[in-house]
């Protein structure tokens, strides 16, 4: 699993690199082939991560020690749903968690049908693209969720008590939606000033998106202030 995981995420990280520069050529120079191929790489990296993701759970749930950081944040007495949100326990995990999120909207934005804005979809993409890169790259250096053991440990350290709450399972994918939600906003900000099409057209495009963002953020702010009041008493 963890050769699965690392190599799905290195081959994510060239399909990136390469949407994000192939849909930026593609739409200056109006070669509607390059934007193409642009478009069926963002969809190889979503389901490249998903791969990657995959590997991670699946990993997580069979108690394979031998991934470093399976055994620091799992054991074998914790339950499935614990298992599962091991995931974003640690910063590995959740930068996993992000760039797979990254990639959903991505998709979502590329098949999602518009009436207004559909000439900054591919600068837009890019911009996404570029950003998925990047924490790609951090996964694949300083952040590698699939580091192997030399040794593999008979037993894992489990979860922080703290964290062995209802709030664990619902609190941080609801934040990190709302973080990642914003990355699409931010894109077509920057894709508008790279068309030079500063109208109001780029708003209209990214007004559900930021709600959503701005929703899920909020939700998962109370969320958090609920579980620190379970369990610290704030």
């Amino acid at each position: 699993m963890a050769d699965i995981g690392y190599i799905a995420l290195f081959l994510a990280l060239v399909a990136s690199i390469y949407s994000a520069i192939f849909f930026a050529f593609g739409v200056r120079g109006k070669h509607p082939a390059l934007v193409d191929s642009a478009r069926n790489s963002l969809l190889a990296v979503c389901g490249l991560v998903s791969i990657s993701v995959a590997a991670l759970v699946y990993a997580l749930i069979t108690h394979d020690f031998q991934i470093e950081y399976v055994a620091n944040y799992t054991s074998s007495d914790l339950s499935l749903a614990y298992l599962i949100s091991a995931l974003w326990a640690g910063n590995n995990g959740s930068l996993l968690f992000w760039a797979w999120l990254l990639s959903l909207f991505a998709t979502v934005v590329l098949l999602q049908k518009r009436d207004i804005g559909k000439e900054l979809v591919p600068y837009a993409a890019s911009i996404i693209m570029a950003t998925q890169a990047f924490f790609l790259f951090l996964l694949l250096s300083v952040s590698n969720p699939f580091h192997k053991l030399t040794s593999v440990p008979a037993e894992g350290m489990g979860l922080n008590p703290l964290l062995e709450n209802t709030g664990m399972i619902i609190h941080p994918p609801t934040l990190l939606i709302g973080y990642v939600g914003f990355t699409i906003p931010f894109a077509f900000a920057i894709a508008a000033l790279l068309a030079r099409r500063l109208s109001d057209e780029w708003l209209v495009s990214i007004r559900r998106w930021t709600l959503l963002a701005w929703l899920f953020l909020g939700v998962g702010n109370i969320l958090g202030a609920w579980w620190a009041y379970m369990e610290l008493g704030w």
